[in-house]
């Protein structure tokens, strides 16, 4: 059976999607903060801090040696409470880029041993909607930039690594009922990471490098 690398799995939709891969009989690894606390038997959390490169190497180091077929950059945050052009917590936009932007190339490069023990492995980065460049509204700078610039990280890694077999592709999940999305979201998280789940599952190397809506439609960069 497949093994399925989660980052951000203890809630929301990283959760859900390890519920959705653990319900197929694949080996699920979660990559949590708080390993001692994740709440779904039949998985393996390890701790994972993706803003921390020492955290992600001893993640990497943790699973040397072991093929991993499907890595899912899930983790990331929303951002400082002051990011509009007017007012702006600039540390916390530093922070913003370093998870939402940083963390999945971070992760993707520490695991790529692992991927290419696969085949025909895939990397989703879980980005936004709200990061397309053809999308102009000026609220959450912090978390738009961030994901505006993941978007243009998986395009690099889509053509890196399509020779080596290995396909990659940016997802926005929909507007979901998160502690992110809030209470007044459009969909649930099951419902996003079923979406997500069908999309990461039908990736090839012929379609990487796009950027995909939960429901399967292709979205502007």
């Amino acid at each position: 059976m497949p093994t399925i690398v989660i980052t951000g799995a203890s809630r929301g939709i990283g959760l859900e999607l390890a519920k959705a891969y653990r319900q197929d009989g694949a080996t699920v690894i979660a990559g949590v903060r708080t390993p001692e606390a994740f709440p779904l038997l039949g998985c393996r959390p390890l701790k994972l801090d993706v803003g921390d490169a020492g955290s992600v190497a001893a993640f990497a180091q943790a699973l040397k040696g072991e093929p991993v077929d499907i890595l899912i950059n899930n983790a990331g945050i929303i951002g400082p409470k002051r990011q509009s052009s007017h007012d702006m917590d600039f540390d916390g936009f530093l922070e913003t880029l370093a998870i939402n932007t940083l963390g999945p190339l971070r992760v993707t490069q520490a695991l790529l041993p692992n991927l290419l023990l696969a085949s025909g492995a895939r990397v989703a980065v879980i980005s936004s909607r709200m990061g397309s460049l053809s999308y102009a509204t000026p609220d959450r700078i912090a978390y738009r930039a961030s994901k505006a610039a993941v978007n243009k990280v998986v395009q690099c890694l889509a053509t890196d690594l399509a020779g080596k077999g290995v396909a990659v592709a940016s997802l926005h999940p929909g507007w979901v009922r998160t502690d992110m999305g809030g209470a007044g979201a459009d969909i649930s998280p099951p419902e996003s990471a079923r979406g997500v789940k069908a999309v990461v599952d039908r990736l090839t190397v012929a379609t990487t490098g796009r950027f995909w809506n939960y429901s399967g439609e292709e979205l502007p960069w």
